[in-house]
């Protein structure tokens, strides 16, 4: 068996996406302007019964001025065995956000994303509104966000292209009770408006434990659930990742 992998920075995860991309959790915690973010990018040759091919990519990264605030997200993973295609996702995720009151910030994004595994050929997301900070405590962080978003869907079944309006509400929270830990927890609902029972949740919890300067250990856990997905894509997902996370600022 021959395995050779080359990682140019450091952010590793073997899981696949989900189809509900957590901002919260891009979201460096940093009182200085400028910018941060973390990137990487994986490849992977493996031959052992079959023949694997990966290449993988992970950038985040932010811009933050007095009341401004960019955040870009890029994630793309390619996943080849004897040949065929197994695995072929990837999102690339672009937010600003205006703090409007000291409590209220007004956000706006576009996304678009692609996932094989759950057929989604392509899905174009643009959305605007506010968010909300429900706490004053700088270590202990609730939020709630209330936005509305168009949608255009393409899926790899065969069915009629979506498009439509869709809320997408969220509450989360941030708990750093030192230098070490941190704990962040996300949950987002996200109803058609024209068709209320045509819903999606996702529910993301990851904790960080700081190893030394720049470096975490990370384990996160992520629950999803689409009403009405793709034919043969079951309503529920679930994913338990650990990895190291490597930041900049």
């Amino acid at each position: 068996m021959r395995y050779f992998t080359f990682v140019f920075f450091i952010l590793f995860s073997i899981s696949s996406f989900s189809q509900i991309l957590n901002v919260e959790s891009l979201r460096r915690v940093t009182d200085t302007t400028g910018w941060s973010g973390s990137a990487a990018i994986d490849f992977t040759l493996q031959r052992s019964v079959n023949d694997f091919f990966i290449v993988a990519n992970d950038i985040h990264v932010q811009y933050k001025l007095t009341k401004h605030l960019f955040l870009l997200k890029n994630q793309l993973r390619f996943v080849k065995i004897e040949g065929e295609n197994f695995s072929n996702n990837g999102i690339t995720h672009l937010r600003y956000n205006y703090k409007w009151k000291p409590k209220i910030t007004w956000e706006a994004f576009v996304q678009g994303q692609y996932n094989k595994v759950s057929k989604i050929d392509l899905r174009l997301l643009v959305g605007t509104g506010p968010r909300f900070k429900l706490s004053k405590l700088e270590n202990y962080k609730f939020h709630l966000g209330t936005l509305i978003m168009y949608e255009h869907e393409e899926l790899a079944d065969g069915s009629a292209t979506s498009r439509g309006f869709r809320g997408s509400t969220y509450f989360s929270f941030s708990m750093y009770p030192n230098n070490i830990f941190s704990f962040i927890s996300t949950t987002y609902f996200q109803p058609l408006f024209s068709d209320i029972g045509d819903y999606r949740i996702a529910s993301e919890s990851s904790m960080g434990v700081k190893a030394f300067k720049n470096f975490t250990l990370k384990v996160t856990y992520l629950f999803t659930y689409d009403s009405d997905p793709a034919e043969d894509i079951q309503n529920s997902q679930y994913r338990f990742a650990t990895g190291i996370l490597y930041t900049f600022n």
